[in-house]
């Protein structure tokens, strides 16, 4: 973040968001983070976080109102105005409420979620169904399997530190992972289901690993009388984001 002042504006109006929503922990389900087959259409997450600076905005905006809207029908009836969401996610104040407008609105062409006019005031928000096809939105929670996403993530501010090719891995990581204590391979296959560019991997591994969320380790793969090949194997340290991202010691 280049501003300090915008920073810490927007960290106070992120906690202030989630003490409302009286939340722990923020779900969201697979398939927001995974294709339904390698040819299929990418999963929304990988869609998102095209398009530069516009994927940023498009990123923190979604996981923002899922962590903000927690009652069915899960809407923001009086969601903030584009000015307000700017601030909320310290963007530039001369041009942050134009990006917000076109983030939503991708958004909503994206059918992840509706935006309903409202006479006087911006369109209220409905999330729709995380896998983009425009459904009505069902608590993760009672679908099964899910992510959990700490809701430090928001109040300790990483969702502004945090690039969103890195937010996009650590989501996938979190998928893939599923809460194994011991450092894990993802294959080549699942790396291809979650959209990811080899490009991306890379950079948000470092990204990651600096801020010491992320251990990467490398492995042997083969017997002793086979061909060896290395492997890396990947651990989250999830209780990290309970902590700011300033304490890092790297």
């Amino acid at each position: 973040m280049e501003n300090p002042d915008l920073r810490a504006d927007a960290i106070d109006l992120l906690r202030g968001a989630a003490t409302r929503s009286k939340r722990s922990v923020v779900p969201f389900p697979p398939e927001f983070v995974t294709a339904e087959a390698v040819q299929a259409r990418a999963a929304p997450l990988a869609r998102m976080i095209q398009g530069g600076r516009g994927g940023s905005v498009r990123l923190r905006l979604y996981m923002c109102i899922t962590m903000m809207a927690t009652r069915q029908p899960f809407d923001l009836k009086a969601p903030p105005k584009p000015k307000s969401w700017a601030k909320l996610l310290a963007l530039d104040p001369t041009k942050g409420d134009r990006n917000v407008v076109r983030g939503l609105n991708w958004l909503a062409d994206n059918k992840l979620i509706k935006l309903t006019p409202r006479w006087g005031g911006p369109p209220a928000i409905t999330l729709r169904s995380a896998d983009g096809k425009g459904r009505e939105y069902v608590r993760p929670i009672e679908q099964g399997r899910y992510i959990r996403v700490p809701v430090e993530f928001w109040t300790e501010g990483w969702v502004l530190e945090l690039s969103p090719t890195a937010i996009a891995l650590l989501l996938v990581l979190m998928d893939a992972l599923g809460g194994h204590s011991e450092p894990q391979y993802v294959s080549t296959e699942r790396r291809r289901l979650y959209g990811l560019s080899h490009d991306t991997w890379t950079k948000a591994t470092k990204e990651l690993q600096k801020h010491d969320l992320l251990t990467v380790r490398r492995d042997s793969q083969g017997s002793f009388y086979d061909y060896e090949r290395m492997r890396n194997l990947f651990w989250l340290d999830v209780d990290r984001l309970k902590e700011p991202p300033e304490q890092s010691p790297s």
